[in-house]
């Protein structure tokens, strides 16, 4: 990597992935096609949800703002992954840098938080049946939904407000955006306690609602456990079954990546997990919210009926 003086106008490098001759075009249209899908899957669920009536309940209202979420989340590193596969080695300012690290983190920290409000959605539907719908109220919805972005912008000032006053001798950054380990990297002094001070932040946030999601599910393993017949169990369990297969995409990735000192990994190595729970996980989610929820078809197929009949009477 170059060196540099440290001055307010220097610029950075984004090293992206190594990619030469064919394979180039290939990972840029690659790439490209599921950043599309993933926007389309996601406008798709937003879409359906204030278009079916069957969908307005609390459920499939945090799904659509999930779906809301991974819009942004995925549009804040895939147009910087792509220039990178097409360009090879790209500039990006120190303040595009920073703001796109905050976003990034807090884009990141509200989905973590927001998981969390949808196990509890979880845990009152099936734990609490007959009083779920005063506990979960819209305006209780539309408050929790708000907190989980609050909550998310304001902890991730902290790692990036940190990162933000470092004097940085080295340009080029490990990776296909800016991230908190590569730009570890690159700073002039000694950065073991802004690591620690990082891990601490993102591993008390996440290792908090992921204790809350597991003793959430906790009970509702018991509460379904008790249930008298093997349908009503297996009905219980299957509106749960997408949920945790996000939880697990999620946590796995986000605790092998920010869990731990940057240090302890090889160089590249976040970059390459980053393309899961930054590009794969917002692709896939769509899928996963689609493909195993009966209401969710059936509701595509009432509203293609309604398109159907709409385009016939004009």
């Amino acid at each position: 990597m170059d060196l540099v003086n440290h001055t307010r106008t220097q610029s950075f490098l984004l090293a992206g992935f190594t990619t030469t001759g064919a394979l180039r075009p290939l990972a840029f249209l690659g790439t490209l096609c599921i950043y599309l899908l993933t926007l389309a899957g996601n406008l798709c669920i937003i879409v359906l949800v204030q278009a079916d009536s069957r969908l307005c309940t609390p459920m499939y209202f945090f799904i659509s703002v999930l779906s809301f979420l991974e819009l942004w989340y995925v549009s804040t590193t895939a147009p910087t992954l792509l220039h990178t596969l097409l360009h090879g080695r790209s500039p990006i300012s120190p303040t595009v840098c920073l703001v796109q690290l905050y976003v990034f983190h807090s884009l990141g920290m509200t989905e973590c938080f927001l998981l969390g409000v949808m196990a509890l959605d979880r845990y009152l539907a099936i734990c609490r049946p007959l009083h779920y719908q005063a506990l979960m109220s819209r305006q209780v919805q539309l408050r929790l939904a708000g907190a989980t972005w609050v909550a998310g912008f304001s902890a991730a000032l902290v790692p990036a407000s940190l990162t933000a006053t470092l004097p940085f001798c080295l340009k080029e950054v490990a990776h296909y955006f800016c991230d908190l380990a590569p730009l570890m990297r690159l700073a002039c002094v000694d950065t073991g306690w802004h690591n620690g001070l990082h891990g601490a932040v993102i591993g008390v946030a996440t290792g908090c609602n992921f204790v809350l999601i597991l003793g959430l599910y906790g009970g509702i393993l018991r509460a379904v456990l008790k249930l008298p017949s093997a349908a009503s169990r297996a009905k219980a369990f299957s509106t749960c079954s997408s949920h945790i297969t996000v939880v697990v995409l999620f946590y796995a990735s986000a605790f092998t990546v920010y869990v731990g000192s940057p240090g302890s990994r090889p160089e590249g190595t976040d970059k390459r997990i980053a393309l899961v729970y930054a590009l794969l996980t917002p692709f896939l989610n769509p899928i996963i919210y689609t493909l195993r929820n009966k209401e969710v078809k059936e509701a595509m197929k009432r509203v293609r009926v309604r398109i159907r009949t709409m385009l016939k009477e004009a």
